[in-house]
């Protein structure tokens, strides 16, 4: 048994500034990994995902040089170099990062996975490590930290249970391109993935029960739907009642068209909590998918308990985790009013701030809208990407932003204008009268304000 000042498990996003805080203060701290240092985003999340799909996108524009007066001849992809390009810069991220723990004074990395064990409410808490030989090791401490994340929620689909199917970890092994790659799911992971596969030259089918990007504004998953249909992507509205196979294929049944064949089946239906692996005795509150509830400084109903990033469902991304470490880190400060803007990163990009269209009709406010087809933007135009729409919502009375959706040309960074207006209570005269700078995607926002509308 060792004691520590303070353990923290889970080397995600948040964690690890946590850890690197409390030791440089002469603590003595713990950190618990049970994969690989970096989380989610960094192994097989955010970072090789974007990597990957810079070759994508190379791949994309080579096939499109000649619309720019460019010859290049024939575009052959060479997956396994394209793979071998984002293990590379992935194992050099997670080798920094695990550099920098172990050089740490105070701090000690423990590999292995945590489970919580003991009275709960006692004022100790016993953390218990099971390591990958089964070996355990029992760490004591008044403080812990929770940075275990998420991961895939598998749906409950006859069959699955028999055939290999991957999540985005496997897929991301994989050394060989897909001959054909089926993927139940038609949100942010499934459209990224399906549209990077596609333009490598995977035969791609995407199964969505409610269509892809079924959250968004119809116009919006209208434009998608006819982007990855122009692109290839076969999209199949439907929900699987089984599937079948073995490694050298599988079969998904979907009662609305029938049985769709091919070489990998890739799930990617959602995420859920990893609080059910920290042991069942932790006296944690969690709602029904398992997420850890918080007060606003991230402290758990469980004394000398906090639960930092994707654990406690205030936002499923790499910015929301690692500001919930900075938060913490720096009282008074508290998650209470963040505004969450976040993107998805199909080829051209959704960016997306606050309330959507449907959302702002049922908000009973006297909202205001403004918007513009990307192919009026000038930047758009001069670079041939004028895919897309910008559409801005404001409050009538108190002229305050509600909400932003951006597809198109750089809308992953030009999104954060209206996020930073609203997080600072910004009025949309003061964007309106900006000066910005031409040519670019954001100096529209003066242009469409300008010329405000009711929502109808």
């Amino acid at each position: 048994m060792t004691r520590y000042d303070a353990v923290v498990i889970g080397a995600g996003q948040a964690g690890p500034s946590v850890a690197f805080s409390q030791a440089a203060q002469g603590r003595r701290v713990a950190i618990v990994e049970m994969a690989e240092p970096g989380g989610t985003c960094l192994n097989h999340g955010c970072r090789p995902t974007k990597a990957l799909r810079a070759s994508a996108v190379v791949a994309h524009s080579a096939r499109r040089a000649a619309d720019f007066g460019v010859h290049v001849g024939e575009v052959r992809v060479d997956f396994g170099q394209a793979i071998g390009r984002v293990h590379t810069l992935i194992d050099g991220m997670r080798a920094g990062l695990q550099q920098a723990i172990d050089e740490a004074e105070n701090l000690d990395y423990v590999h292995g996975r945590a489970r919580l064990v003991g009275d709960p409410t006692g004022a100790e808490h016993r953390v218990v490590v099971t390591a990958d030989d089964g070996s355990e090791q029992e760490l004591t401490t008044s403080e812990v930290y929770l940075n275990v994340g998420n991961r895939a929620s598998i749906p409950p689909i006859d069959g699955l249970e028999h055939v290999p199917y991957l999540t985005e970890v496997e897929l991301l092994a994989l050394s060989e391109l897909p001959e054909h790659l089926i993927i139940v799911g038609g949100g942010y992971i499934g459209l990224e993935f399906g549209q990077m596969f596609r333009r490598f030259g995977s035969e791609v089918t995407i199964v969505a029960g409610g269509g892809i990007a079924a959250r968004e504004d119809p116009d919006v998953q209208q434009i998608l739907t006819d982007l990855f249909t122009d692109e290839g992507v076969r999209i199949v509205e439907g929900r699987p009642s089984r599937v079948s196979g073995d490694t050298s294929g599988v079969s998904v049944e979907v009662p609305e068209v029938g049985t769709i064949t091919g070489s990998h089946l890739l799930i990617a239906t959602g995420r859920r909590s990893n609080s059910d692996q920290l042991g069942p005795d932790t006296g944690l509150e969690t709602d029904a998918h398992g997420f850890v509830l918080t007060d606003d400084r991230f402290a758990t109903n469980v004394p000398g308990v906090w639960a930092l990033g994707d654990v406690n469902g205030r936002g499923a991304f790499t910015h929301t985790s690692y500001q919930d470490g900075d938060i913490y880190l720096h009282p008074p400060r508290t998650v209470a009013g963040r505004v969450t803007t976040y993107a998805m990163f199909t080829d051209p990009p959704l960016g997306r701030v606050g309330m959507g269209l449907q959302e702002a009709r049922e908000s009973g406010r006297r909202v205001l809208k403004a918007e513009i087809p990307m192919a009026s933007v000038s930047r758009a135009k001069l670079e041939s990407e004028t895919t897309g729409v910008m559409r801005v919502l404001v409050d009538a009375d108190t002229e305050e932003f509600l909400g932003a959706t951006i597809l198109g040309l750089q809308a992953d960074d030009v999104v954060q204008v209206i996020g930073v207006a609203m997080q600072a209570g910004v009025r949309y005269p003061i964007v309106r009268d900006a000066l910005p700078i031409h040519p670019t995607v954001s100096e529209f926002f003066p242009t469409i304000l300008a010329a405000l509308t009711p929502l109808d």
